[in-house]
């Protein structure tokens, strides 16, 4: 019977190790999301940029923002199609920088601006829409991100996401990587050696 328990309560040690081992971020006695730090080594998800030249001056996010979700999460949503409790999505904003290159004319990366950050969790975030909640690292003054954020009022973020986002708030319509991988499986989606035809060259 000792036997018994003493291995029950192995297992059951092994699966809370392996949970706080998951879990891809912190929060403080305030409530306050720690800043996550490494996350350019998570999977990379897509740059959108909504520049102010395609917005009469005055785009709402005239930056460029890399986005990233922490790789646990990633693999359960390429297997389930579900963003899991705990899911991690960071927004890292990036300036417009030159607008031409020997390519031809475009939009490329500046400088480091600021840092979003996206959590899904109904055990952290009960009250919020959806159980996400948005944090805002940024210090646009001093250029030096802050080291703990609290959430934002969700009519700042959140309810836009609620509104417009085609994938549990979040708008995996500009993230082929995201929706590539919704559900595909164990495997990995860019392994496939299927794509889509660009439209200049379809008849």
């Amino acid at each position: 019977m000792k036997q018994t328990l003493l291995g029950l309560a192995v297992i059951a040690s092994l699966f809370t190790t392996a949970n706080a081992m998951d879990k891809a971020y912190s929060m403080n006695k305030k409530h306050e999301l720690v800043r996550p730090t490494d996350y350019r080594t998570w999977v990379y998800v897509g740059t959108p940029v909504t520049p102010n030249e395609l917005n009469n001056g005055k785009a709402a996010f005239p930056e460029m923002h890399n986005v990233y979700i922490d790789p646990v999460s990633y693999k359960m949503y390429k297997e389930s199609g579900k963003f899991r409790e705990g899911t991690v999505i960071i927004k890292e904003l990036v300036s417009v920088g030159a607008t031409s290159a020997v390519s031809g004319k475009g939009y490329f990366e500046g400088d480091f601006l600021g840092l979003e950050v996206s959590i899904k969790s109904k055990k952290d975030f009960p009250s919020e829409p959806g159980n996400w909640a948005i944090f805002s690292f940024s210090d646009m003054k001093t250029g030096i991100l802050k080291e703990t954020a609290p959430v934002l009022p969700a009519n700042m973020c959140v309810s836009c996401h609620q509104a417009n986002a085609e994938d549990d708030f979040v708008f995996t319509q500009y993230y082929p990587v995201l929706k590539a991988a919704k559900g595909f499986g164990k495997q990995n989606p860019e392994s496939v050696a299927q794509r889509s035809i660009p439209k200049m060259n379809k008849k």
